[in-house]
């Protein structure tokens, strides 16, 4: 078939919450380094050698922002090609849901900020969101109905 092409493993946390006021948010991190820096992004990173995805995953969330989540449901795996474009990329998406208050974010790793977004704003906002990120988070809300 031609060029070999070698897949990178990722995981991603879409932690969902509701504000006092009843608004669904989600928690995401502004991009340190490219690709999309600056861009917003759900927590996650690499698979380590030896660790399974849900571990990346809870690993990823405490390093990027702090915060910890007690269950962790699978999304699904997402491994789209172009979805990256430092190669081929196949992340595990899972998903959480905190109740109110909503914890405070911390940025660590490579995030430059944490915060909580609503969904309903980010939806029309002119913010750009990373990677198909934006996908992982409607099908975690679909799953969580």
């Amino acid at each position: 078939m031609g060029t070999d092409e070698m897949a990178h493993l990722t995981a991603d946390v879409v932690l969902l919450g509701r504000r006092q006021d009843g608004a669904l948010c989600v928690l995401l991190i502004r991009r340190a380094w490219e690709p999309f820096k600056d861009c917003w992004a759900l927590p996650g990173g690499h698979v380590e050698v030896g660790e399974d995805t849900e571990s990346a995953a809870r690993r990823e969330l405490v390093e990027e922002t702090g915060l910890k989540a007690r269950f962790l449901e699978l999304v699904g795996a997402y491994g789209a090609p172009g979805r990256d474009p430092r190669g081929r990329y196949v992340t595990f998406a899972y998903t959480a849901a905190v109740g109110a208050p909503l914890p405070t974010p911390t940025a660590g790793d490579d995030a430059a900020e944490a915060r909580w977004w609503p969904v309903f704003e980010l939806a029309f906002s002119n913010e750009r969101v990373a990677f198909d990120h934006w996908t992982l988070i409607v099908d975690a809300i679909n799953a969580e109905r």
